[in-house]
């Protein structure tokens, strides 16, 4: 029964159910940090193993945990502004879909990107 549920919650607006914008933003959001944390600790492990006892892996994993929690919470709080009626009007689903595009890209991303430039600053200072 609770996968019917499921199911029926996560169903398009035109099939008639009402979608809850706040609700799916707040779940990816969720769903990405845990995404984040995990790259962010495989990422940054392995920079550990590649440059000993340099301390710019440790400031790397500082700078990550400072990037994203205030993004995540201005997402957060972008879609929990909506009203009732614009939480489920169907006319977000573009700026949902947006939004939805930029958190997952920012949480994938951005652990090889700053690990990356860490790395590259790790060899040109070394």
């Amino acid at each position: 029964m609770a996968k019917t549920t499921r199911h029926r919650a996560m169903m398009p607006p035109a099939s008639g159910h009402l979608v809850d914008w706040r609700k799916k933003m707040s779940d990816h959001i969720a769903y990405a940090l845990l995404a984040y944390t995990a790259l962010q600790i495989f990422v940054t492990i392995g920079a550990l193993k590649s440059h000993g006892s340099s301390l710019l892996p440790y400031l790397a994993l500082i700078i990550l945990v400072i990037a994203i929690i205030p993004a995540c919470r201005r997402f957060e709080a972008r879609w929990n502004r909506l009203s009732d009626e614009q939480a489920h009007d169907p006319g977000m689903a573009p700026y949902y879909r947006r939004d939805r595009l930029v958190l997952w890209a920012m949480a994938i991303g951005l652990p090889f990107a700053l690990t990356g430039l860490f790395k590259g600053l790790a060899l040109i200072f070394a």
